[in-house]
């Protein structure tokens, strides 16, 4: 059964937003101002599927993607530049808000830059031998299989097309797969995740696949199968060799914007803390000038950066420590004699550690997170604690997604 609804707003996740007086719904690939025809989603009541737009927004814009609609990578590839922008802007706004602090937001950065350098692909084998490798499907437990993906860097051209091969050779055993393919300086870098373990034969084709596309490196669950050189990336003056799957920033572009925001607000700190240090795209940049102490739960990540301090000239003296901060967060006492520190959580925040940095005493503390809600409850606990937050950065990395990475910036008066 069908129904017209007029959307009023756009929702955190991209959806437009429909207000009845009985419930609040959700429309996929619509737009504030304009009028669907949609259809009930089984199973979810508060969803709706669109069938047909009787009044289009003059915001509206042709996607870039053949693929957007059903592909669930991208939320907004049909909207202008600017009301996106506005609307990832006030995500952050908004997050501030709902935990009481009015913050003052600067406008939305653009560090799309050439692309993504890393992409996971996903593959799976499904009845009568057909095989689909590519992204998630929007909402749904599918997988939509592409040819092309536009937000990727050119250097990661080759990647779809890699991750099909790869799941060729995988798709007898029947496991549902992890691809995860990473640009780095001297190549592609690939892991693969779910396979369980492989036969010799097995191995054997799969490094013939890898030797044939030139890949730098192919991991299975981290373990090595084959290195032809070291997959690394320049973080400042350092260059750092990738543990098998690590986390890396999305864009070369995002990652930069981070760090020259971070090292502004680090200012002239000669004593510096990186929490949740991960491989050290800030400890490596800060080093330059002061002394940082990189603390991370990732043994891979922390022996990856201490080797890139070991091997690069005119660095700061660089302390890398393994440590879990979320059950063993730094205590006031211990943050003493900081000058600065930088946190940068996964998703869930840092809320241990953001309540010891209230304690202390520490004159500067920059907050980095994916993740507007979670920061929001840290900035909180530090504002609670004392601390003024004076400059709010949005920064967009994942064009056409609800997500944004944001850079806070809290002084101790």
């Amino acid at each position: 059964m069908t129904e017209s609804v007029a959307i009023v707003r756009m929702g955190h996740r991209g959806d437009g937003v429909v207000e009845t007086q009985q419930a609040v719904l959700y429309v996929p690939h619509t737009l504030p101002g304009e009028t669907a025809v949609v259809e009930p989603v089984p199973g979810h009541p508060d969803r709706r599927r669109l069938i047909a737009l009787a009044v289009t927004s003059p915001a509206r814009v042709a996607a870039i993607c053949p693929h957007f609609g059903t592909c669930g990578g991208c939320a907004v590839q049909h909207w202008a530049s600017e009301p996106y922008r506005a609307w990832k802007r006030n995500l952050v706004i908004e997050a501030f808000a709902q935990v009481g602090l009015e913050a003052q937001v600067e406008d939305l950065v653009d560090a799309h830059g050439a692309g993504r350098r890393r992409a996971v692909f996903h593959a799976r084998s499904r009845p009568h031998g057909v095989l689909e490798v590519g992204f998630a499907a929007y909402r749904r437990h599918q997988i939509v299989a592409i040819d092309r993906c536009p937000v990727l860097a050119p250097a990661l051209a080759p990647a779809i097309g890699i991750a099909w091969r790869i799941a060729e050779v995988l798709a007898p055993d029947g496991k549902p797969l992890d691809i995860q393919i990473t640009a780095t300086e001297a190549g592609l870098d690939v892991d693969v995740r779910g396979s369980g373990p492989l036969r010799p034969a097995v191995i054997a084709e799969l490094v013939t696949v890898a030797r044939a596309h030139a890949l730098v490196r192919l991991t299975r669950h981290g373990e090595r199968l084959m290195q032809q050189a070291a997959p690394v990336v320049r973080m400042g003056r350092s260059l750092v060799t990738l543990p098998a799957g690590a986390f890396l920033q999305a864009t070369a572009a995002g990652e930069t914007t981070l760090t020259e925001l971070v090292g502004a607000h680090v200012g002239a700190a000669t004593v510096v803390a990186d929490l949740f240090a991960g491989v050290g795209p800030f400890a490596l940049r800060l080093a330059e000038r002061a002394r940082v102490t990189a603390i991370d739960r990732d043994q891979a990540a922390i022996a990856a950066l201490d080797a890139a301090v070991k091997t690069t000239p005119g660095l700061k003296p660089v302390i890398a420590e393994r440590r879990d901060l979320f059950r063993h967060p730094c205590s006031a006492a211990e943050l003493a004699r900081f000058e600065a520190c930088v946190f940068d959580p996964p998703r869930q925040g840092a809320q241990a550690q953001a309540e010891a940095l209230a304690a202390s005493r520490v004159p500067v503390v920059i907050a980095v997170s994916c993740n507007p809600s979670t920061l929001a409850r840290d900035a909180r606990a530090l504002v609670d604690g004392g601390y003024r937050l004076t400059r709010v950065t949005p920064v967009d990395q994942f064009r056409y997604t609800p997500h944004v990475e944001v850079v806070a910036l809290f002084v101790r008066p």
